[in-house]
């Protein structure tokens, strides 16, 4: 990891480091922070002669070398002090709350602008809302591409950033193309690497943030931020990840609940954490005891899903959606735990 003693090095200067680096099988890749860029190396970063002549160049402040399958991600790198903001609020400094509905129903628009606008009153920051939706079952409704169009009139209407997952490279194109803010890669998807590097790609010379859900099948901490190295990778650092329950089920349960993992990733890695209480536990009357643990467990944010009639959704919406009455007490409630853990931990 090079730091610069400037805010960045001028094209001259990357390019005599990309030639002392490529000298040793390394290249480098920027990373853009809010303050200052970065610049990463990549490959093994071990040889003392390259590092040796990087650090003799007058225009470096320092090399760190971070001896960790997640240079970037480490809690230890330069990337520490970066934080990202959507929907009004800087993570790490107020609770976070994305909330919608699992599914746009292509034939019924109007249930999602109704609880877009609910979802605004009861208090999210983010919009949710699946366009296309991963099914165990090939003939289960797999999402519409026009739903993106609803998806975006919320936005308008609400004024508030959306989220969307995305499954392949075209349906990566269209929600960057129609604006979506917030790109989501469900747990099924976690581990697609190909994915990952195009989301990378895609995103990097911009300030799209991308939602990592973990794994479905149990993946370490290590594998699910090892994940979110390949986007950040390619340059864009706005990466969060979000533990979402895991397989086997807990009995009772629609997934293990893994809320808290939360102060495991945050030994690790400096990344904020969202978690969604939703499919952890997959019943609507579960989700707020759920919420409410995960903010407990020091949690940047919550994703929950939530309908104006959760009986007439479609998708996951039906059984684990809440009200958006009891969304709002959720998020009231969720709140007083943020400040009460912040009080305690002397604001920090």
């Amino acid at each position: 990891m090079i730091l610069p003693k400037g805010t960045r090095l001028t094209p001259e200067q990357v390019a005599e480091v990309t030639a002392i680096v490529g000298e040793f099988g390394c290249s480098i890749q920027p990373i853009i922070g809010a303050v200052r860029t970065i610049y990463a190396i990549v490959g093994d970063e071990r040889d003392e002669l390259m590092i040796n002549r990087l650090e003799g160049l007058p225009y470096v402040d320092r090399i760190d070398r971070i001896q960790s399958p997640f240079k970037l991600m480490d809690r230890r790198s330069d990337l520490s002090s970066h934080r990202i903001r959507i929907g009004g609020v800087t993570l790490g400094e107020d609770l976070l709350v994305i909330a919608g509905q699992c599914t746009i129903d292509p034939k019924n628009p109007g249930y999602y602008l109704e609880t877009a606008a609910a979802v605004k009153e009861a208090g999210a920051h983010v919009l949710r809302g699946g366009v296309w939706k991963p099914r165990t079952n090939p003939y289960a409704f797999q999402g519409d591409a026009k739903s993106i169009e609803t998806l975006m009139e919320a936005s308008r209407r609400t004024g508030l950033p959306v989220n969307t997952e995305v499954m392949d490279e075209q349906q990566l194109e269209l929600a960057l193309g129609a604006g979506v803010q917030m790109i989501q890669v469900g747990a099924r998807n976690a581990l697609n690497y190909s994915l990952l590097r195009a989301i990378g790609r895609a995103v990097a010379k911009g300030d799209t943030i991308v939602l990592l859900k973990r794994s479905l099948h149990m993946g370490t901490l290590n594998e699910f931020i090892s994940a979110a190295e390949y986007i950040v990778s390619f340059g864009n650092p706005n990466v969060i990840l979000c533990p979402r329950g895991t397989a086997p089920a807990l009995d009772g349960y629609r997934n293990h609940p893994d809320e808290s993992i939360t102060p495991l990733l945050k030994e690790k890695t400096w990344a904020p954490v969202v978690v969604d209480p939703s499919h952890s536990v997959g019943k609507a009357s579960f989700v707020p005891a759920c919420a409410l643990a995960a903010v407990t467990y020091g949690a940047d944010g919550l994703c929950i899903e939530a309908h104006v009639s959760p009986s007439h959704g479609i998708g996951d919406d039906p059984k684990q959606a809440l009200t958006p009455s009891v969304l709002a007490d959720t998020i009231t409630q969720a709140k007083q735990i943020w400040a009460l853990r912040r009080s305690v931990a002397g604001g920090v």
